[in-house]
């Protein structure tokens, strides 16, 4: 299957190293999509060399064809991946705003292309009225959410805000593709 994933400015993007690399050996075809902050953490050239894929940061990286990479990719998708999203990309979705290749991504496909959500942030981020908001949103609009998990956070504090784990956002993952 097709999975795109997208990597958002988290800590816990070192994570989607882990992801990519799983769901590749699980035999999924992954084409990776990060955001600008996404690379302040982990870089494109390590999820390209676990993806086999070459990854978009930007939209500079979207001219090899005729046909915008973006758009492309997003027709191509059995499943759209986000992990991990952080409020930002969450919010971003929920407003239709395509500021990046991601969010265009986002908006670019197909209607009955599942979205796969995997959170990731501080706590006080995560239960923000206009978090909850937006995650409401994107639930509306069809999006299903795995996590976040409570637990020790890299900003020091101990509440929910973590990435599920890895091997429970693969069990989500399965499930969209069971027969």
């Amino acid at each position: 299957m097709n999975i795109l994933l997208g990597i958002s400015g988290s800590i816990a993007a070192y994570k989607a190293a882990d992801l990519a690399s799983q769901l590749v050996k699980q035999g999924h075809r992954v084409h990776a999509v990060m955001t600008r902050a996404a690379v302040e953490f982990i870089t494109p050239l390590t999820i390209q060399t676990l993806t086999r894929q070459p990854v978009i940061v930007a939209f500079d990286n979207d001219k090899s064809s005729w046909k915008p990479g973006h758009i492309d990719l997003a027709d191509q998708a059995d499943l759209f991946l986000v992990a991990p999203a952080t409020a930002n990309v969450i919010a971003e979705f929920a407003n239709g705003l395509a500021l990046d290749p991601l969010s265009s991504m986002y908006l670019a496909l197909p209607r009955t292309t599942p979205v796969l959500i995997a959170p990731a942030m501080n706590h006080k981020m995560w239960l923000h009225p206009a978090t909850q908001r937006n995650v409401d949103q994107l639930k509306q609009d069809g999006c299903i959410f795995v996590g976040p998990s409570a637990g020790d956070l890299a900003c020091g504090y101990d509440g929910i805000g973590r990435l599920s784990a890895v091997d429970e956002i693969l069990e989500r993952v399965a499930a969209f593709f069971a027969v």
